[in-house]
């Protein structure tokens, strides 16, 4: 196979997103094996492992026993695991307000105004 054939390669983050999205289609903890086929049988069962277990220290994921292997359930969706990443790159810098301030100045208006929303109704939320 030449490299004009050769399938797109995934990244990290995409694939991440299609095995969270998968979880959440299951009416239940579901298998690493039913995620594989889930997905369309293209990835590697230890490629679906090695995600699940990325997602598993990132706390976007839990698993229990299930006879020899284990079941996974999800824990946030994609919205919760962008953030997780945002909070943990946050936390790994010393200056937080430098960061923030940052960040903000950033931001399209649109966007701005919608940080303003949700943060009006986080401390609306937080008087109840």
């Amino acid at each position: 196979m030449n490299q004009r054939q050769r399938p797109r390669r995934r990244g990290q983050g995409e694939l991440e997103g299609l095995v969270l999205s998968a979880l959440r289609e299951a009416d239940g903890p579901a298998s690493a094996g039913w995620v594989q086929e889930r997905l369309g049988g293209d990835l590697a069962y230890t490629t679906v492992i090695t995600i699940l277990t990325r997602l598993l220290a990132k706390g976007a994921v839990t698993r229990e026993r299930a006879g020899r292997s284990f079941a996974w359930t999800p824990v946030s969706d994609q919205a919760g695991l962008a953030a997780h990443k945002m909070r943990k790159l946050l936390d790994g810098e010393s200056d937080r307000e430098a960061v923030l301030a940052s960040f903000v100045t950033s931001l399209e208006p649109g966007d701005e105004r919608l940080l303003r929303e949700v943060l009006s109704r986080a401390k609306a939320e937080g008087e109840d």
